[in-house]
């Protein structure tokens, strides 16, 4: 038990520590450590393994019940306690992320285009309509930024930009690479107000458009 508790805490407190508190060895360890492992330790290593493989896949999302659930449904017979005591001993919690990002700024001085479109979000034909907005996406890197352009006629998206800030030029490279893929003759576009689709630089974008 007490080489037991000091594999279980040798990530919080000194190996040496441990030993003279524990009145064991440092040569007792290393033996104990040598010796064949036993099935419960070969189980608990390669649930340990799926374990790290499911919070990996999930990007850090499963907590212990979830956990227990995958490895159910992979064909583990493992209870919530054990997932939760492995999880625990080697460092494997939930990343909490955050779910809102303020992307909106209604106090500017910008016009607000008028909306051509009246929420008629039909098309006859392809590059009659596009609609464009901006999503973001929460990533262990940070918040990633995505700004896509939508043909109403196929629902089809021709263009898209993705970057790590929210910069002016984000729907203006969405909207230039569907200009180059498409083609259009002409156009009416429209974003949500929600989106930030009244900045100057963008509208005289769309004007030369």
């Amino acid at each position: 038990m007490r080489f037991k508790f000091i594999e279980e805490h040798r990530t919080t407190f000194s190996i040496n520590l441990m030993c003279r508190v524990m009145a064991v060895s440092p040569r007792g360890l290393r033996a104990h450590r040598s010796r064949p492992a036993s099935r419960r330790q070969r189980s608990d290593l390669v649930t340990l393994a799926h374990i790290k493989e499911q919070s990996r896949l999930s990007l850090g999302s499963y907590g212990r019940p979830r956990m227990t659930e995958e490895l159910k449904e992979i064909g583990l017979n493992v209870g919530h306690r054990r997932v939760g005591r492995l999880m625990r001993q080697n460092g494997i919690s939930v990343v909490r992320t955050r779910k809102y990002k303020a992307t909106t700024d209604s106090n500017h001085k910008f016009n607000i285009a008028p909306n051509l479109l009246n929420r008629d979000f039909n098309a006859d034909a392809p590059n009659q309509k596009w609609a464009g907005d901006i999503s973001y996406i929460w990533t262990r890197e940070g918040w990633l930024y995505l700004a896509v352009i939508l043909d109403l006629h196929s629902r089809r998206v021709v263009g898209w930009a993705v970057s790590n800030r929210m910069k002016r030029d984000l729907a203006i490279r969405a909207l230039k690479m569907a200009i180059a893929f498409r083609q259009p003759p002409n156009i009416v576009r429209t974003t949500t107000r929600r989106s930030c689709a009244s900045t100057g630089s963008r509208c005289r974008c769309l004007a030369r458009a």
